[in-house]
């Protein structure tokens, strides 16, 4: 292979990359867009539920308890319902996800030091909220039990009772316990394998659709210079948007970028080479430009979202599944930006994501050589 009959194929397709302002949008804008609407609508953290209150004992031991749910920022009251009927109304319509019912004799109850009831409702339709929702509210209701036993203990001159474990939780790496410092590195990846593997699955395809093909078979440029010809401009777009992607994180979404720069561009660059490759694989095996884009998206986007731990827990999927996830390279790529931003580890820890990629890339970039075939038919 000659490195310059390689370059003369990338100059080629650098001026069909400039003529063409869909594959430009495609390679710069459009991960820009794919970040900032994936990093500001995609948000893991529930807080301000919206919750409606029916108070029936309306003393000052029911709106103290109610001001420790308005007084937290997980739960944000929108109204107060005069009966139960109206509560359930509220549930129904949606216009609230939560409801607090108090009835009457909670204070009483509370006096005379007997369990005083109240009834919370959560919308079981979203279950991953309500079961936040649900342990916010057990956090609170246990918070205000505790004060009130404290009180009763202190008026009639009784030690209170210590309790007999003392957990002191530490939150490290995302301390502020923000979904945004854990979906933007995942979503670096997943951006990158769909971006990549489109932006090249055209290629060779759209030689063979536009006739152009046979320009090329009649050249002495061999294949695995066409090959690689036409992987090197797309690098080089690819490797900007890595640039971007990553100062999008810490620039526009201030995720802590705790670990190697050069560490983790390296092994971006290097996942991105064979993303491009299983994009021009897709595109000689296909050979039509419309069933390439299809085949790109449906083999890089739906394993990418779905099998890379960008959005699901994999510890939570099927053993199948959990199996099928080993062969994902986005896994392995959100894995890697995730410890590097978030943890500050580096191929100390990493090492076995970065050797997948790497074998990745050289296994793709061989197989789409291998695959090529400078003949007609």
């Amino acid at each position: 292979m000659k490195l310059r009959r390689a370059f003369a194929v990338s100059r080629k397709e650098y001026i069909h990359i400039i003529r063409d302002p869909r594959s430009l949008i495609l390679g710069l804008i459009v991960p820009v867009v794919m970040m900032l609407l994936f990093g500001y609508a995609l948000a893991l953290d529930v807080d301000k539920v919206p919750i409606v209150v029916r108070d029936a004992d309306m003393t000052p031991a029911s709106r103290e308890f109610i001001s420790r749910f308005a007084g937290t920022p997980y739960f944000r009251i929108v109204d107060y319902c005069p009966d139960y009927a109206a509560l359930e109304r509220a549930i129904d319509e949606r216009t609230a996800l939560a409801a607090l019912s108090i009835p009457q004799g909670f204070s009483s109850d509370i006096a005379r030091s007997r369990t005083a009831h109240a009834q919370f409702i959560i919308d079981g339709s979203d279950s991953g909220t309500a079961t936040t929702a649900l342990g916010y509210a057990d956090m609170i209701a246990r918070g205000y039990s505790a004060s009130v036993a404290l009180e009763q203990a202190s008026r009639k001159g009784v030690r209170p009772p210590s309790a007999p474990i003392d957990v002191r939780p530490r939150v490290e790496f995302n301390e502020d316990m923000e979904s945004r410092n854990f979906i933007i590195p995942g979503l670096i990846g997943v951006i990158m394998m769909v971006m990549a593997a489109l932006l090249t699955s055209l290629t060779v395809a759209k030689e063979w659709e536009t006739g152009t093909m046979e320009q090329l078979i009649a050249t002495p440029v061999r294949g695995p210079e066409v090959v690689i010809g036409k992987l090197l401009p797309y690098l080089s777009i690819g490797i900007f948007d890595v640039i971007v992607a990553m100062l999008m994180g810490v620039v526009v979404f201030a995720v802590p970028l705790r670990g190697s720069v050069p560490l983790a561009f390296g092994i971006a660059a290097v996942f991105t080479i064979g993303a491009l490759s299983l994009g021009v694989l897709i595109s000689v095996l296909a050979k039509g430009q419309l069933v390439a884009t299809q085949i790109a998206f449906v083999a890089t986007f739906l394993p990418a979202f779905l099998l890379s731990g960008f959005m699901f827990d994999i510890a939570n999927m099927p053993k199948v599944i959990q199996v099928v996830t080993f062969l994902v390279p986005a896994r392995y790529l959100v894995t890697v930006l995730r410890g590097i931003y978030l943890k500050g580890v580096g191929l100390e820890v990493l090492w076995p994501q970065a050797v997948f990629l790497v074998a990745f890339a050289i296994i793709v970039v061989a197989l789409a050589i291998l695959r090529f075939r400078k003949k007609l038919g």
